[in-house]
């Protein structure tokens, strides 16, 4: 609606008088939230009644009523929402009476430019339909009298109710399976950057589906927080649809700080946190109602086989396992036995968890609640009963996740360990992150969970994995923050001094392992020299190679590969000999393999660059399926300036992406080439092909001869492509950020590029490294997501270190040049 649409200040029952009426509603900013959605519904109404009135009368109809149903009939209208009406009547008119009457409340409303779903239907047609369209019968149960004869709809009410009653035990499980499918569709709310409002897990639909739920008898959703839930998702969706003057529920990354101002709240972040501890509730509040509702149903088919089989006596009463001290399973859930005291056992918290995680049970909500309520805190530092069944807890894979969100939807998480809170629903902006700050964790563990057979100390892995994040929220690195705050919670959860200070270092250096394997230069003996200080003692970094994989593959899937594994096995493997006392000797100049040896020598025989260009084999992943590793690219040369912006300048022309990426500088041997021993530099490069198939290597070397010869402009020829392509909206990316690595190597300076990935990324800092007047030692690049983390070795022309200050003037170079 806009203001241009607004021509008179007639009559609201006139469409302009509606419209002008509507604007200056919408646009009072006094009562946003629920009285503005019911304001907007009963101006409608009455605007709405006055046509049906004005229409009945005209065409002599008296047995028919106008109903809203769905979001209408719930009285909860957005800005942008659709109008959801049933015309009902009694059939008693003929149906060109029934289609003028029809056509003269449609009308209008098309007219205006609003959205109508509509439908014309007598009861018995209303009820046939609903049973055969389960979506339609959910929009009827929802039905609300809006004009007409009310005893008409009142009669189709409790017919829907009670058809919806009667039919539960075939309804319900079509409910559950489309919520369910929807799900697989739309993801989980609660986790995504740019969540459906309504069709995402734990969003409006599902809000919706528990009232059915309720409706039908069989179960009732938790109510505690399910109504400001609701609002919340409500009130984000009205803010979205006054931002982008449309009928979206997509809360989009280019919105979300309007609709954070429209709402009062700080910034995007706190709008996603607030969204996302709505979704978690409704989740929760899903799977609680429908397995109560599963239960129940089963109850009810199998009560009639049992009390026929005992004679119509009494039924058996429901068998109760012991599992640990004071809990039990009953009924396929984990409750707590009759003598159990929570209020003078403070374990028992965490020994319930601990069974039914262990148990692959879930935990009662009534027995969740009453712990809340009624346990005793536990004394600080924990006992060593309560440290043990958080280890036990944390070490049951999967099945953690539900038994952890189950406590932590009362509370209980935040009180055994008040940290929590500072990550609880902390959205993560990097694409690579699928998870919130606090589930990543929880998944960090599960990870962790499988990899504890591969470390002498598998509960300082499994808390470590629980807490090597938790700084975020905090200023500054969250990595020097977390080490802080996981020291504090290592002592609390009872760990002895040197256990705590284990755990320290694992958080610290939680990032370590593969940031300096994808980007340090491993023959380097000030690399692994440098890891081995920060890690200690080989126990250590036992946990932290496996703490490294299991952070990893909590991530995301951009995050962790083949490829990364064997750089960090590599690694580890380096560190682990100088802490058990085999210092690195200085390298020795790298020897080539059979593969770079025969292009080396092709190299020196014609002075000319030569490729090879072929798929690697794949390998298995941790499931037994193939991981595709991309296809390898190697380029061997003799030494000369300008090679790393004219073969990745070549590269992004040809749309390859570079994944994975070495290029090192290496004396032949004599005795492979002929006279005095050659400088080569032999790229090793993995890339994939942005779509299409790859290019011949016979067509990437003769663009590479043109670019280094300088009859091909690469810069030009990019620029060119930019330009034909208008630039899509999308996520507006942190600027570059290139700073010299402190003691990063003692044979050459490290200098470290952050940027948004983009075809030429390479291509330009090859060039302004080339214009600083630098040569590249080795170059070493990765690709996480939409991000790139490169580093590169560079010297001065006599091969020694940069001094600190041309570093720094080089670092400046490279960042003006990608800024630019």
């Amino acid at each position: 609606m806009t203001s241009t649409e607004v021509t008179t200040e007639s009559d609201d029952s006139e469409p302009s008088g509606y419209a002008a009426a509507r604007l200056r509603l919408l646009q009072e900013k006094a009562q946003p939230g629920p009285p503005r959605r019911a304001a907007l519904a009963v101006l409608t109404d009455d605007w709405l009644t006055a046509l049906f009135t004005t229409a009945a009368e005209q065409t002599g109809i008296r047995g028919a009523a106008l109903v809203a149903v769905g979001g209408y009939g719930r009285g909860e209208l957005s800005p942008r929402s659709d109008l959801d009406l049933l015309l009902l009547h009694d059939g008693n008119a003929d149906a060109g009476a029934i289609a003028s009457l029809a056509d003269r409340i449609w009308y209008p409303v098309w007219d205006l430019g609003l959205a109508l779903d509509h439908s014309v239907r007598t009861p018995a047609e209303a009820r046939r339909t609903a049973g055969e369209d389960l979506k339609v019968q959910l929009g009827l149960l929802d039905a609300r009298p809006v004009a007409g004869n009310l005893g008409l709809v009142a009669a189709l009410r409790t017919a829907i109710l009670a058809d919806w009653r009667n039919q539960a035990p075939k309804r319900l499980p079509a409910l559950d399976e489309l919520c369910r499918e929807r799900a697989e569709r739309q993801g989980e709310l609660q986790f995504l950057l740019e969540p459906d409002l309504k069709e995402a897990r734990g969003g409006l639909r599902d809000a919706t589906a528990l009232r059915a739920v309720a409706a039908s008898w069989v179960a009732d959703a938790p109510r505690e927080g399910l109504a400001e839930a609701r609002r919340t998702l409500l009130d984000a969706r009205d803010a979205l649809h006054l931002t982008t003057g449309r009928a979206t529920d997509r809360l989009g990354l280019q919105e979300q700080d309007q609709v954070a101002t429209g709402l009062g709240l700080l910034d995007a972040d706190a709008l996603l946190r607030q969204v996302y501890e709505a979704a978690r509730t409704i989740s929760y509040a899903t799977d609680v109602t429908w397995r109560e509702a599963h239960r129940v149903l089963r109850a009810r088919s199998v009560r009639p086989r049992l009390r026929a089989m005992l004679g119509g006596g009494r039924t058996a009463a429901t068998e109760r396992t012991p599992l640990a001290d004071g809990v039990v399973e009953a009924d396929g859930e984990v409750v707590l036995a009759r003598t159990a005291r929570p209020e003078i056992d403070p374990v028992l918290v965490l020994r319930a968890a601990a069974a039914a995680a262990q148990s692959e049970l879930p935990l009662s909500r009534h027995v969740v609640r009453h712990l809340a309520t009624t346990a005793r805190p536990l004394p600080v530092p924990w006992p060593a009963e309560a440290r043990e069944e958080l280890v036990t807890l944390l070490g049951a894979g999967e099945a953690t996740v539900p038994v952890w969100e189950a406590l932590e939807a009362e509370g209980l998480i935040t009180r055994l360990l008040p940290d929590w809170e500072r990550v609880h629903c902390r959205p993560q902006r990097n694409p690579v992150h699928t998870w919130t700050v606090d589930r990543h964790l929880v998944e960090s563990a599960v990870r962790a969970s499988s990899l504890t057979r591969r470390v002498g100390r598998p509960d300082l892995l499994l808390v470590a994995a629980l807490l090597h994040d938790i700084g975020k929220g905090w200023p500054g690195d969250h990595s020097v923050a977390g080490e802080v705050i996981a020291r504090d919670m290592a002592a609390r959860i009872g760990f002895d001094q040197h256990d705590v200070g284990v755990i320290a270092t694992l958080v610290r250096h939680h990032l370590l392992l593969v940031e300096t394997a994808t980007r340090r230069d491993l023959d380097d003996p000030a690399t692994v020299r440098s890891v081995a200080t920060a890690v200690g003692t080989t126990a250590t970094l036992e946990l932290l190679h496996a703490l490294t994989e299991a952070d990893a593959l909590a991530t995301g899937p951009a995050a962790w590969s083949t490829w990364r594994a064997s750089l960090v096995a590599d690694l580890v493997k380096r560190v682990a000999a100088v802490l058990a006392g085999r210092a690195p000797e200085e390298p020795e100049p790298a020897a080539p393999s059979a593969e770079q040896e025969r292009l080396a020598v092709e190299a020196l025989r014609t002075g000319e660059p030569v490729l090879a260009l072929h798929a690697q084999a794949e390998t298995p992943n941790e499931d037994g399926e193939p991981e595709p590793v991309g296809v390898e690219l190697l380029i061997a040369l003799p030494d000369r300036p300008g090679v790393l912006p004219a073969a990745a300048g070549v590269l992004a022309l040809h749309r390859l992406t570079v994944r994975a990426a070495d290029l090192r500088a290496v004396e032949l041997p004599t005795e492979l080439g002929a006279g005095e021993a050659a400088d080569l530099l032999l790229l090793s490069w993995r890339v994939a092909a942005e779509y299409g198939s790859l290019p011949q290597a016979s067509r990437l070397r003769a663009d590479l001869v043109r670019a280094l010869d300088g009859s091909l402009d690469i810069r030009a020829r990019l620029a060119e492509r930019e330009a034909a392509y208008p630039r899509r909206r999308g996520v507006k990316a942190p600027p570059p950020r290139v700073t010299v690595a402190a003691a990063g190597s003692q044979l050459a300076t490290v200098i470290e590029v952050r940027a948004q990935d983009a075809p030429g990324l390479l291509h330009r800092i090859g060039r302004a490294l080339e214009q600083s007047g630098v040569r590249v030692r080795s170059a070493h690049v990765s690709t996480l997501g939409a991000n790139a983390v490169d580093a590169f070795y560079v010297t001065d022309t006599d091969g020694e270190p940069l001094p600190e200050e041309a570093a720094g003037v080089v670092a400046n170079a490279v960042e003006a040049a990608l800024r630019g």
